[in-house]
């Protein structure tokens, strides 16, 4: 079960450093899209793809995210439902405050590391979408 709203607001207004994971330098997929809109709202976001070795967004690419030099606020998910554990696992042992994974994404097993980790979860949501409900009057 996901985090109630005022949870959701309170992550979205703390945080600075978003991780995208799955993000993709094409500029017609979702995650770039996101990232892009995330990146206009005035979070920095780190790209994790262990296949980009060129800049996405003005920003360096990790393969994972402990990687990330700087501390990662949330770890926000692109990647089919399947493959979501070893996320969850890479979230926790860097250290991040929240995973989420994006609308359509679901996986209690990956759930359960991360919030065994002390991170926040939420499943199934456009953080985009909630950023822009959530925030908007801010």
């Amino acid at each position: 079960m996901n985090p109630d709203l005022d949870q959701i607001r309170s992550l979205l207004s703390e945080s600075k450093n978003i991780a995208v994971v799955g993000l993709s330098d094409k500029t017609d997929r979702t995650s770039h899209m996101i990232a892009q809109a995330l990146q206009k709202a005035g979070y920095r976001i780190f790209p994790v793809n262990p296949v980009l070795k060129e800049p996405v967004l003005g920003e360096k690419p990790y393969a994972s995210v402990q990687e990330i030099e700087e501390d990662v606020d949330i770890v926000n998910v692109f990647r089919r439902s399947e493959h979501c554990v070893p996320v969850a696992q890479d979230a926790v042992a860097a250290g991040a405050k929240a995973l989420w994974l994006q609308q359509g994404i679901v996986n209690e097993k990956a759930a359960t590391i991360a919030k065994e980790g002390g991170l926040m979860v939420i499943m199934d949501r456009c953080i985009k979408v909630d950023h822009t409900i959530l925030l908007r009057n801010r």
